[in-house]
This record gives structure tokens, sequence and C-alpha cells, in this order.
């Protein structure tokens, strides 16, 4: 059964400025990154279980070019994305967000 992707409140912020950070380096190196999050979402949407599970009921899938995370929650029907940050970022930014 395919999971339905939801986004978390404050996801959309973590991606802009990864994104603005990234093109402000290199033109074009924002828009890579958004491509590698994208293959990211797209092996949690094939098989959510796969990734581990890092902290209670959370998961994690690591993003292969960029040293970020995808921070998430299965429940039966969805896949709930909580964050897409920094792995060098305190755990408490992903650990404290909810649905």
């Amino acid at each position: 059964m395919k999971h339905i992707i939801i986004f978390g409140s404050e996801v959309e912020a973590d991606l802009t400025e990864s994104y603005d950070h990234y093109e402000k380096q290199l033109n074009g190196l924002g828009s890579e990154f958004l491509l590698s999050v994208e293959a990211a979402l797209n092996q949690i949407e094939r098989s959510p279980l796969h990734f581990q599970k890092i902290y209670k009921n959370k998961r994690k899938a690591n993003l292969k070019r960029f040293p970020f995370g995808v921070f998430y929650i299965v429940t039966k029907e969805t896949v709930l994305i909580l964050a897409v940050i920094h792995l060098s970022r305190d755990p408490k930014v992903w650990k404290s967000r909810r649905r």
C-alpha cells in the first residue's frame, strides 16, 4: 500500500532556508539539493518502514549527496515529514516537532 506524504508546518521553511544557502554558494546547487530531497521522499513513499527508527516513532532517511536527514513518522496511511535539516543541527529541532 502506498502511503500519502504530508508535510509538517515547518518543512517548507527548512527547504527554503537550505535551498537559499546552497544557491548562494553556487548557482544551481540549491536545485540539486531539492532533487536530492525529492529522491529521498520517493524512497520513503515506496518503503517508509525501510528506514530505522531513531527516536520513539520517528525515522530518518539521509540524503545521498548532502549532509541532511528527512525526519518522519509513519502511520497506517500516511507519512508525516517533520523536518529536512542538516545532520549537525541539534536533535531537539526535529524531536520537538509534532503533527
